[in-house]
């Protein structure tokens, strides 16, 4: 017979963590390998417009593109890395991403593609896009016979 040391379970929590923590970094690793990465975006709408804010810090608006094609806003282009002033050697940490990414949303509804505007203003993007007349609420008049 063979004893089986008790492991209490608060102490199976730091292994836990430990583990998840592994696994992340797997799958972050790929993306930082290949030199692809996504910036992060956050996708709003009023009554009027569709708002696509991307976050692109450090870039210059000529390494931004936008496309729009059926119903799909597309955004992309190339962070270039550039050497900080001062710093010599190699990196021993990094957790910017630099290259090329690409990122692609679709339209909660339609929109009116040739009114479509680009803001790019502290290292955000925004794109401003016009609900096509169609989708737009309107009030309707009720009259009295």
């Amino acid at each position: 017979m063979q004893l089986i040391r008790y492991h209490h379970p608060a102490n199976l929590m730091p292994r836990l963590s430990s583990l998840h923590e592994k696994i992340d970094q797997l799958f972050d690793a790929p993306a930082a390998w290949s030199g692809n990465w996504g910036p992060a975006i956050d996708v709003f709408a009023d009554k009027d417009n569709v708002y696509v804010e991307v976050e692109l810090p450090g870039m210059k608006k000529e390494d931004i593109e936008i496309n729009f094609q059926d119903g799909v806003l597309s955004v992309s282009g190339e962070r270039k890395e550039e050497k900080t002033t001062g710093a010599e050697g190699e990196a021993c940490h990094r957790e910017r991403f630099y290259g090329k990414f690409y990122r692609a949303v679709s339209m909660p509804t339609k929109v009116n593609a040739e009114a479509i505007t680009a803001n790019y203003k502290d290292g955000i993007l925004t794109v401003q896009l016009p609900k096509a007349a169609e989708v737009k609420a309107r009030q309707i008049n009720v009259t009295v016979a």
